[in-house]
C-alpha cells in the first residue's frame, strides 16, 4: 500500500482540495517511520518543505483508526506566533474528521482552556513556559489530560538546543511523562539541523527509542542572495536633511544605478544603507532582519522618516518581542495578506516557521550570529516555487584616516561572508551546545517540582529531580549544596517532620507569571498611549524624555513605578530604544572561516560594488599586516593586536586566561577586547616570548576555576542569583568558558 493509500480518507480529500498532485518526500519518508516503526523521528528539510503536515497527517490517520483516551498528540513550540499559526492550519486539516485542536498560552482565552480540561483529546499545542504552568498549577490533572499520550512533536527543534530553553523542555515532557505514565515516540522538526546525529541524542533523551533521520533528496541550492556595504555618517549639523548626493558614489552604488536612492533630500542623520533598504523595498512584501529590539526600533523609525521626507504613505511595520500582541499580530495579519505590499522590520521573533504568506524577498542588516538563523532567515522567501532571496546590508562607520589595524577590517561584512561560504561549501550549521552545567535551570525545576508536588523529603526531591536526563553533569554533592543555600535563604523550608517545602522567598519567585521562564528577562515597564498598550521597555526615562517603541518617537507624560506603568503620546523626531542586552553566541569554525576570508583571493559572486571594494581593501590590510601568518600583531611600540580565531565562550576563556595566568609573566596590562574578533593590549616582551610563554602556560593544567576573577559572582544565567556563589562560579567556569576549545587552538598557533 503506498502512502496516499494509507493515509485516513479526510486527509486523502484535503490533499486533493489543495491541489496537490504527488507527495513530498518528506512526507513518504515521515509516513514510513511512523506507520512502521515504533521509533523517535527527526524530520530536517527545507523551510516551507511540508514537515508539519509530513508529520501530523500519519499521526492524525492512527488516531482515527484508535482515538486516543486523552490528548493524543503534544505539539511543543518555541513561539506563541507560531502556535497561533499552527492552530489555524491544523483546524481547517483536522474539522472534518472531528479531531478537536487546542492552543494553551498566555494570549488563549480562559474559556478555550476549560473546555480542554472538561474533555481531554486531540491535539494541544503548547510552548515551553505554558507547559511549566500547566505541569506547576495543574499537577493533579496531568494524568487526566496526557494519560493516553502518543506522541510529542517539537516543532523548530534546532532553537531548543543551545541553551536553557531547551533543557527546560527536556525536563517538562521527562516529568510530565512520568507524571501520566507514558512514553510517547517524539518527533523533532527543523530546516537547520548541522550534525543530526546530536539531534538525534537531544530528541531522544529518556526514551529508551533509537530516532530515525530519512535521508531525503537533496536538490541543488537555488538562492538569489547580494551583500552590500556602505559607510553611515553623521548629519551635517543637528536638525539638517543631509544631501545622500553628497555622499561618496562608492555609497550608493548597486548592482542596478537606475534602483539607487533617487532622492536629493533624506532625514537627518540619513544612512545609505537604510536608503537602499527603503528604495529596494518599494511595492513589494519583505522582511528586514536586524540583530536587537533596539535596532529594530531604529531601523523602523528611520524608515519612517522616509516616507515622510519623500511624501508617501508609511508603508513599515515592526515586529519585536517586547511589542504588544496587538502591533505583532497586526504585523503577522497584513504580511499573511496578499493583497498588501508591506515591509516588516523585526529581530528572530519572525525567524521561525510562521507562515507569513509570499515573501518577494528578506534583507539582513548586518551578519546574524549564526549560520543557523541566516538559514532560517533566508527560508522566510523562497516559497511558492520561488527561490529564497535575501539581501545582506552591511553597514559601518567609516575608520579614521589613522586608524590603526583592527579597525580598518569590516568584521560584520567578513563575518555575513563566512556564515554564506559555511554552509555552501560544506553545509555546516553550529552543533548543539549539551555540555553546559545548568545551575539555573536546577535551581528553576527544583522549585516548580516542589511546588507543584508539595511537601517531599530532600531525597524524595533529589530522586525527582537529578534523574533528568538533563542534569547528568549535576552531582549529588551539587544539589545537597543548593538544597542548603535555599534552606539557608528561604527559598525552601523544612517541616518539623524532616520534608521540604517551599519557603517565603521562594513563592514570590513562583507566584510571579516570569517563573515559567527560564530565559533571561529584563524588568519591564507596559507603555501605553491613552487607552492603547504598545509594549514594554527597561529603564524608563523620565517625564518629559522620549522613548521610542513600535516605530514611533513618544513623550514621556507619567512613570508609574509602583505599577511599572509609562504613560506617553506620540510626537515626531528620533531617539534610541533600550530593551537590554542581546549576547551573541559566535561559533569558533565561523571565525576560523573569516579569516580564510580575509586571507584568501576567491571572489564571491553575490557580494555587490561597494562590498567588493570594502573586502579588497580589508585584503590589502590584512595582506600588509601578514595576517594569513601571524596571529600576534604589533601596532608600534609595546602595543599588541591579538587575532585568536575563537568563538565567543572560547574568547572569553582565552581573555581571562591572558590576565590571570598569564598576566604577570607577560607583563600585560590595558587589554582591550573587541569579542570575539580581537585583544589589544600593551605588554613588555616579545612576540617570540609571548608565544613561549604562552604555550607553556597551556601545557599546564587548568582548573576552571582559576579563570574566575577575584571576589568575583558571574552571574549569567537568569536564576544565578539565588545559587550559593560556589555553583555560580562552577557552572560559569565549568559550562559557559570554552576551556579544552581555547587550548587546543591556541596551542596550534603556538606550533
Amino acid at each position: 500500500m503506498n502512502t496516499f493509500d494509507r493515509y485516513a480518507p479526510f486527509i486523502q480529500d484535503y490533499i486533493y482540495q489543495n491541489g496537490w498532485e504527488n507527495l513530498r518526500a518528506v512526507q513518504a519518508a515521515a509516513a514510513d517511520v511512523i506507520f512502521n516503526t515504533d521509533k523517535n523521528l527527526l524530520l530536517t528539510s527545507s523551510t516551507a518543505s511540508g514537515k508539519t503536515e509530513a508529520a501530523f497527517f500519519p499521526i492524525l490517520t492512527l488516531f482515527t483508526e484508535d482515538m486516543p483516551a486523552s490528548v493524543g498528540a503534544l505539539y511543543i513550540g518555541p513561539l506563541k506566533a507560531l502556535i497561533n499559526d499552527q492552530f489555524s492550519r491544523l483546524n481547517d486539516l483536522c474539522r472534518e474528521a472531528q479531531i478537536p485542536v487546542w492552543h494553551w498560552h498566555g494570549d488563549v482565552s480562559s474559556s478555550h482552556k476549560n473546555r480542554l480540561m472538561k474533555n481531554p483529546s486531540g491535539i494541544l499545542q503548547i510552548t515551553p513556559e505554558s507547559l511549566e504552568s500547566m505541569l506547576l498549577h495543574r499537577h493533579a490533572t496531568i494524568g487526566k489530560l496526557f494519560g493516553d499520550l502518543r506522541f510529542i512533536v517539537i516543532d523548530e527543534l534546532h532553537s531548543l538546543m543551545r541553551g536553557d530553553r531547551g533543557g527546560q523542555t527536556l525536563c517538562l515532557i521527562e516529568r510530565l511523562c512520568r507524571l501520566a505514565e507514558v512514553n510517547p515516540r517524539r518527533i523533532g522538526l527543523s530546516a537547520t539541523i548541522g550534525d543530526p546525529q546530536d539531534a538525534c541524542a537531544f530528541l531522544s533523551a529518556g526514551t529508551g527509542r533509537a530516532t530515525v533521520v530519512p535521508k531525503l533528496p537533496q536538490g541543488n541550492i537555488r538562492w538569489r542572495l547580494s551583500m552590500e556595504h556602505f559607510y553611515t555618517f553623521p548629519p551635517t549639523h543637528a536638525g539638517a536633511p543631509t544631501k545622500i548626493h553628497n555622499q561618496p558614489p562608492e555609497t550608493i552604488s548597486t548592482a542596478d544605478d537606475a534602483l539607487a536612492p533617487r532622492t536629493d533630500t533624506a532625514p537627518a542623520e540619513a544612512d545609505p544603507g537604510i536608503g537602499y533598504i527603503f528604495e529596494h523595498t518599494r511595492g513589494k512584501k519583505c522582511l528586514v532582519f536586524v540583530n536587537s529590539r533596539e535596532e529594530c526600533e531604529a531601523v523602523t523609525t528611520t524608515l519612517r522618516q522616509y516616507c515622510e521626507a519623500k511624501g508617501e504613505p508609511d508603508r513599515f511595520l515592526i515586529h519585536h518581542g517586547n511589542l504588544s500582541e496587538s502591533y505583532r499580530e497586526t504585523a503577522e495579519a497584513v504580511m499573511k495578506d496578499e493583497e498588501q505590499f508591506q515591509t516588516t522590520v523585526t529581530t528572530a521573533t519572525l525567524e521561525l516557521g510562521i507562515d507569513i504568506g509570499r515573501l518577494e524577498r528578506a534583507f539582513q542588516i548586518d551578519a546574524p550570529f549564526t549560520v543557523s538563523s541566516f538559514l532560517q532567515r533566508m527560508g522566510r522567501t523562497g516559497r511558492r516555487e520561488l527561490p529564497p532571496e535575501m539581501w545582506f546590508v552591511m553597514r559601518e562607520e567609516p575608520p579614521e584616516a589613522r586608524a590603526l589595524l583592527p579597525a580598518t577590517i569590516p568584521w560584520k561584512l567578513i563575518q555575513g561572508i563566512a556564515l554564506v561560504q559555511l554552509y555552501l561549501e560544506e553545509r555546516w550549521v553550529e552543533p548543539p551546545r549539551l555540555d553546559a552545567l545548568p545551575y539555573s535551570l536546577l535551581y528553576h525545576q527544583t522549585m516548580s517540582t516542589l511546588a507543584s508536588c508539595g511537601e517531599m523529603t530532600p531525597a524524595e526531591l533529589a530522586s525527582r529531580v537529578l534523574t533528568l536526563r538533563y542534569f547528568k553533569r549535576v552531582s549529588q554533592d551539587d544539589f545537597r549544596l543548593l538544597l542548603r543555600h535555599l534552606l539557608e535563604t528561604d527559598h525552601i523550608q523544612q517541616t518539623e517532620g524532616g520534608g521540604l517545602i517551599v519557603g517565603l522567598a521562594g513563592e514570590r519567585i513562583i507566584n510571579n507569571y516570569k517563573f515559567y521562564a527560564v530565559f533571561q528577562e529584563n524588568e519591564e515597564y507596559t507603555v501605553r498611549a491613552g487607552s492603547e498598550e504598545l509594549g514594554t521597555i527597561v529603564k524608563p526615562p523620565p517625564v518629559g524624555e522620549k522613548v521610542a517603541i513600535a516605530g514611533h518617537v513618544w513623550l514621556v507624560d507619567e512613570v508609574d513605578h509602583k505599577r511599572h506603568m509609562v504613560y506617553c503620546e506620540m510626537i515626531q523626531g528620533k531617539v534610541p530604544a533600550y530593551f537590554g542586552e542581546v549576547p551573541g553566541d559566535i561559533h569558533t569554525r565561523i571565525l576560523e572561516r573569516m579569516r580564510g576570508v580575509l586571507c584568501e583571493e576567491k571572489s564571491y559572486p553575490y557580494l555587490m560594488k561597494n562590498a567588493v571594494i570594502r573586502l579588497a581593501s580589508a585584503r590589502t590590510a590584512a595582506g600588509n599586516a601578514k595576517l594569513a601568518d601571524r596571529n600576534l600583531i604589533c601596532l608600534g611600540g609595546n602595543m599588541y593586536c591579538l587575532f585568536p580565531w575563537l568563538g565567543t565562550y572560547s574568547f572569553l576563556a582565552l581573555e581571562r586566561f591572558l590576565k590571570l595566568r598569564c598576566g604577570k609573566r607577560l607583563g600585560i596590562h590595558g587589554i582591550d577586547a573587541s569579542r570575539p574578533y580581537f585583544l589589544q593590549f600593551v605588554m613588555p616582551v616579545s612576540e617570540q616570548d609571548f608565544w613561549k610563554i604562552l604555550r607553556e602556560e597551556l601545557q599546564q593544567p587548568i582548573d576552571p576555576m582559576s579563570l574566575v576573577y577575584p571576589g568575583e559572582v558571574p552571574v549569567f544565567d537568569k536564576y544565578d542569583e539565588y545559587l550559593p556563589e560556589e555553583l555560580v562560579k562552577k557552572g560559569f567556569a565549568c559550562g559557559v568558558l570554552d576551556i579544552e576549545g581555547m587550548r587546543t587552538a591556541m596551542l596550534r598557533l603556538c606550533q
